[in-house]
């Protein structure tokens, strides 16, 4: 009987699979209510950590490979969507948050409004990022990396990620995959040889 069936020597057996910097910052809980196989919550500015909720129930039907390479996907998403990564629309932000202030201390209404409308506008940008196809899979690639100093090939690696998705859509009742599973799916089968062919991002 496998640690599964414990779900405290599961979690733990999880946590051993992360470097030690992300398992100073990811947290692991029992969600039996939730419908999906696995989920998390976002990394934000004021939060370093991240909640990785399993239901056991349904994480029982996959395989030790498939559910270690989920659960390094998710961490690695996670890791790698963090708001504190600087880029274009992060400074924007960070800049039209910064007139926000000083208009509201001036009390100019008009300049108020924009500083307002171009925060708005940067944060939706940035969530559109963190939620699109290239950062998900620079996190399977990430995912693959670390499984592989823990023992894995890169193409079991890749092939056990790819099964593992379309493991979990499938016992979460989901018949037609997300488009970002259909690319990232279409991704690991390159990494594992099984396809040629890569499907463009949305972005």
């Amino acid at each position: 009987m496998d640690s599964v069936t414990h779900p405290s020597s599961e979690i733990n057996r999880l946590l051993d699979l992360l470097p030690a910097s992300w398992r100073m910052h990811t947290i692991v809980t029992q969600r039996p209510d939730q419908p999906q196989v696995l989920t998390s919550t976002p990394i934000l500015p004021w939060q370093q950590d991240t909640q990785v909720r399993i239901n056991f129930r349904l994480w029982s039907s996959l395989t030790v490979n498939q559910r270690d390479l989920l659960f390094l996907g998710e961490v690695a998403w996670r890791q790698q969507s963090r708001w504190l990564r600087w880029g274009t629309y992060q400074l924007v932000g960070l800049f039209a948050l910064g007139g926000f202030l000083w208009e509201t201390i001036e009390g100019d209404i008009g300049s108020i409004a924009v500083a307002v409308l171009l925060t708005a506008i940067a944060i939706k940008q940035i969530d559109r990022e963190h939620k699109g196809t290239k950062v998900q899979i620079e996190s399977d690639s990430e995912a693959i990396r670390i499984a592989q100093r823990r023992g894995y090939t890169d193409v079991v690696a890749a092939r056990s990620l790819l099964e593992g998705i379309q493991a979990a859509a499938r016992l979460e009742g989901r018949q037609v995959p997300e488009f970002r599973e259909l690319v990232r799916c279409q991704n690991l089968r390159v990494m594992a040889g099984i396809s040629q062919v890569t499907v463009p991002s949305e972005e």
